[in-house]
């Protein structure tokens, strides 16, 4: 499901108003279940989170530190919660016989760079990593999971939408208050430029920015006509990239976020391409919900992290790692 257009629109009054005493609950409640103690891995563990559902490009931050951990020699393991998979918690994943419906589609993309493990309980799976063999520990998401005790979160805000219409569940996008949130992170990285102008209101929390960057595969589709589709938190972001990489895009198809295609979709999508000559065209995270007969058919493009200080993120993975030394 899209999420509905107030959550965008601080201005709107109404719906936020009747469902303020549900928000108020939430934000008690999460409050509330923050205070308990979690597990204390005996190795540093860096969380990526966000304060609002929906994508804000965690998983590609997640895969930039990951880089970054592998160059320096050291053994990064990932966790997450493996979104829509059904495999008990404590599964490492095996991209050679495990797919998006067992295990998610962003912890198959995460297992190209290193080992990943997936459950809503973070310490279990932190137990698992740690004895396979971790030294450092990724959380992509569990920000307001308090199972797990990070030694370092990182906030990610896509700058584009910002805290939405600042409203806590269901009122809004929040998971909680914004003060809670940032009173228990260590930095916030802002994905794109600030258009909501909110950075600014963060107060002391040091505060980075980045840019997406599409991976330099448009070679491939350059001259062709392309029919694009997502279905990511926000697709218009990706056909937004697109267009301003030079793709030319004939037909858009958005879908929602982690959507399972299934034949008569995929059927749609080949005969849309079909009827306009068309190249498909589609994001790595959705690739990973196709099968390979038909995903050998579509050009992924993905994106990297590019941040305007490239010394940012070495600084944040020595201040993370020292945490444990």
């Amino acid at each position: 499901m899209s999420p509905p257009a107030f959550w965008r629109h601080p201005q709107a009054r109404l719906w936020p108003a009747l469902l303020a005493p549900c928000a108020w609950g939430v934000a008690a409640f999460t409050r509330r279940r923050m205070r308990r103690a979690g597990w204390r891995a005996p190795v540093p563990v860096l969380c990526c989170g966000n304060m609002t559902v929906g994508g804000t490009g965690k998983t590609t931050v997640v895969i930039d530190l990951v880089q970054r951990l592998n160059a320096r020699g050291r053994k990064p393991h990932v966790l997450t919660r493996g979104y829509g998979g059904h495999v008990a918690d404590g599964t490492r994943v095996d991209p050679t016989c495990h797919t998006a419906r067992q295990v998610g589609d962003e912890p198959l993309m995460l297992a190209r760079y290193c080992p990943v493990w997936v459950g809503g309980d973070r310490a279990l799976t932190a137990r698992h990593a740690v004895k396979a063999g971790a030294d450092c520990l990724i959380m992509d998401d569990g920000f307001q999971n308090p199972s797990l005790v990070k030694t370092f979160s990182l906030l990610v805000v896509d700058g584009a939408v910002g805290v939405g219409n600042g409203h806590v569940l269901p009122a809004g996008p929040l998971r909680e208050r914004v003060e809670d949130a940032l009173a228990r992170a260590d930095a916030l990285l802002v994905i794109g430029a600030d258009q909501t102008q909110e950075a600014q209101h963060f107060g002391a929390l040091p505060v980075v920015w980045a840019e997406l960057e599409q991976v330099d595969v448009l070679h491939k589709i350059r001259e062709l006509p392309c029919v694009a589709f997502a279905g990511i938190g926000r697709p218009e972001k990706f056909f937004n990239g697109l267009r301003a990489a030079g793709a030319h895009l004939v037909d858009t198809l958005s879908y929602p976020d982690h959507y399972m295609y299934g034949p008569q979709d995929m059927l749609n999508l080949a005969v849309r391409a079909s009827r306009q000559g068309a190249q498909l065209v589609t994001t790595p995270k959705d690739a990973m919900r196709l099968p390979a007969s038909f995903r050998q058919n579509v050009v992924e493009v993905g994106v990297r992290l590019v941040w305007q200080d490239s010394q940012v993120p070495e600084h944040i993975l020595d201040v993370f790692l020292a945490h444990n030394s």
